[in-house]
């Protein structure tokens, strides 16, 4: 599933081409596509046409497209188009003469005729909903802080300049959990998901299996500041492309994969001290991490 800097890519891209564009016309081409909008598909085609597209954001690994408000438009944009990309989901701009994608679930056509925006998921596990936009609680920004009000609950991730990484510290802390599963519980931090957590643990020389009530608050900081590092690596290469599903707006991998140190690496030597990468399960998926620089915890006796 892409994670943070994947989704950030293809933020930054959507945002230089289609903010301040008009939507002409919206195609629902598969129903699942939109099954997070309750009210169906033509009603997301009623709420998207006509409507003009003002902005890109992003928190953790949901994006959305603000929308020019129908209301009152001192108020800022009152409602968005909430996009997440699941396991093969891909935004796309594309010339309208291009031959429809195999997997085109939802396009959108612009007034000014120029390239159209489509939405492509092989496995249909991502989708788009229009929400109204609201401010998380405790939020003090305004109109400016305003997420969809189904990620409402969404932490800040490590990348936010709004982003309290003291705060969060004290709430891993207070958890009784282990450390990898809290930097993956997204109401705490979100936007880190099970690649950046291994390499992020790594850097930190951190077990992914250390109780979060045992963490000192100066390795809690490490971890997210291992987190943030990596992330932004792997931004400037444009992601972690694992197969041809994770794409820019452009249709163009990431080559971040390259410099993974531990994620994916089973049996290959550490690059920090030679000891073979060791792989173990976990929450259906895999943990890689080095037993020397990230010796697991001990075992305590009943």
């Amino acid at each position: 599933m892409p994670e943070l800097p994947e989704v950030e890519v293809v933020r930054r891209g959507l945002a230089e081409h289609v903010v301040g564009r008009r939507v002409s016309a919206v195609e629902v081409l598969h129903p699942r596509a939109v099954r997070r909008h309750l009210a169906g598909p033509v009603d997301v085609i009623g709420r998207l046409t006509g409507r003009t597209l003002t902005a890109v954001r992003r928190r953790g690994k949901y994006l959305w497209l603000e929308l020019d408000s129908d209301t009152d438009p001192a108020d800022g944009a009152a409602d968005a188009l909430l996009a997440h990309l699941g396991m093969s989901g891909q935004l796309l701009v594309s010339d309208p003469a291009a031959p429809p994608q195999k997997h085109l679930r939802v396009l959108l056509s612009f007034a000014d005729g120029g390239p159209q925006l489509r939405f492509v998921d092989q496995r249909t596990f991502g989708g788009m909903s229009v929400e109204a936009l609201v401010s998380p609680p405790g939020s003090t920004a305004g109109a400016a802080g305003r997420v969809p009000e189904p990620i409402a609950h969404i932490a800040r991730d490590p990348m936010d300049p709004a982003f309290d990484a003291a705060a969060v510290v004290a709430a891993v802390r207070a958890r009784h959990t282990e450390l990898k599963r809290a930097l993956l519980d997204q109401s705490l931090v979100s936007g880190i998901g099970n690649i950046y957590a291994d390499e992020a643990l790594w850097r930190a020389r951190l077990h992914g299996r250390r109780p979060t009530n045992t963490l000192t608050g100066k390795a809690g900081h490490a971890v997210l500041a291992s987190a943030a590092e990596v992330m932004t690596e792997a931004l400037d290469q444009g992601g972690t492309s694992f197969d041809a599903l994770y794409v820019n707006v452009n249709g163009n991998s990431g080559y971040f994969e390259r410099s993974l140190n531990v994620y994916g690496q089973e049996d290959r030597p550490c690059r920090r001290c030679g000891t073979a990468i060791r792989r173990e399960p976990f929450m259906n998926r895999s943990s890689y991490f080095c037993p020397r620089c990230q010796p697991p915890p001990r075992l305590s006796r009943t």
